[in-house]
């Protein structure tokens, strides 16, 4: 018997010890910033800072911040769950952030269950119209989390480009296009994958059928008090991609879409996602922007088996600066 505990206590201290091997690297060095509404935000964010982004800086460069938007996929109102969630996506990136030489910023964005329409995690139409102050204008909050790294980072030594890199997919694959739609000044590039069944596209109308946000760009302005910068929007190099078995379409959930607006689009561009591609393609095509659409045949809803093409874009980014 005592053998048998001895063998026993052998095998979990190896498994601790392996585990913490396994996820000592990143819990060491990420940093978690507390939610912060005087400043902006009313979430916590987390932030890793890769080697090769030291080495950027002490080379005197610049080193890039990759955002990746939360995505948990459950209504809480409980922001734990979602900072769980936000820092187990960290940890998951962090292959990614080492393999681009970037800083990696997370953030925690609750996805209420009470409010579930507002779909905070897509940056839906309700996070730019309700009144609701931790929730309102998530796009903003992540602009003031971007700002608030890049102060503390230079408390540090080090110097980061205000302009970012986005990538997310499904859900978060909204936030990316959208954030970009809303803030082209603040990307340097982009890659958006599934995003949602139906990318924004960058334009006010179609066939005379008015495209209001988050089909369009009809209302942006009343929506945000800015109107939509093409010349900046266009000059983002792009990555929407999307594999030919995905069938995930947010435009049939109302937390995501406006049942007037999903109808709109079903009605002119076809009621599933591969069927409205090619019409998104040339829009985005005819109104000059940077943008590559991209299908891969034979893949589902599938982020690992996709997420190549992301990190693979942005090193061509990267390379060309």
């Amino acid at each position: 018997m005592k053998r048998v505990l001895q063998v026993t206590g052998l095998l979990i201290f190896i498994v601790v010890l392996s585990a913490a091997a396994w996820i000592g690297p990143y819990a060491l060095q990420v940093q978690r910033f507390e939610a912060s509404p005087e400043n902006g935000y009313y979430a916590d964010f987390y932030v890793y800072v890769s080697p090769g982004a030291r080495e950027i800086v002490e080379n005197g460069g610049q080193a890039t911040i990759l955002v990746q938007p939360n995505n948990s996929g459950i209504n809480s109102d409980d922001p734990t769950v979602h900072q769980r969630d936000a820092w187990w996506t960290g940890f998951e990136r962090k292959a990614i952030a080492d393999e681009l030489g970037v800083v990696l910023l997370v953030p925690a964005f609750l996805r209420p269950a009470e409010d579930w329409h507002i779909l905070t995690h897509a940056i839906d139409r309700d996070t730019l119209t309700t009144e609701r102050e931790d929730l309102a204008r998530i796009d903003l909050q992540l602009i003031a989390m971007i700002d608030q790294t890049r102060a503390s980072l230079a408390l540090q030594g080090l110097s980061t480009d205000e302009r970012i890199f986005i990538q997310g997919f499904s859900a978060s694959g909204m936030f990316a296009n959208r954030f970009a739609i809303l803030h082209p000044d603040r990307v340097k590039a982009a890659t958006i994958g599934s995003p949602g069944g139906f990318p924004v596209l960058p334009v006010a109308d179609f066939e005379g059928t008015t495209l209001n946000y988050p089909a369009g760009i009809a209302d942006l302005q009343e929506l945000t008090g800015s109107p939509f910068d093409a010349a900046t929007y266009n000059a983002i190099p792009q990555l929407i991609y999307m594999g030919t078995e995905d069938d995930n379409d947010s435009l049939d959930f109302t937390d995501g879409w406006e049942a007037d607006h999903a109808a709109v689009v079903d009605g002119l561009f076809g009621s599933d996602p591969l069927s409205r591609w090619d019409d998104a393609e040339a829009i985005y095509q005819e109104e000059g922007a940077n943008v590559q659409f991209l299908l891969v045949e034979g893949f589902g809803h599938d982020r690992p088996g996709l997420q190549d093409y992301s990190t693979e874009f942005f090193k061509r980014v990267l390379a060309e600066e």
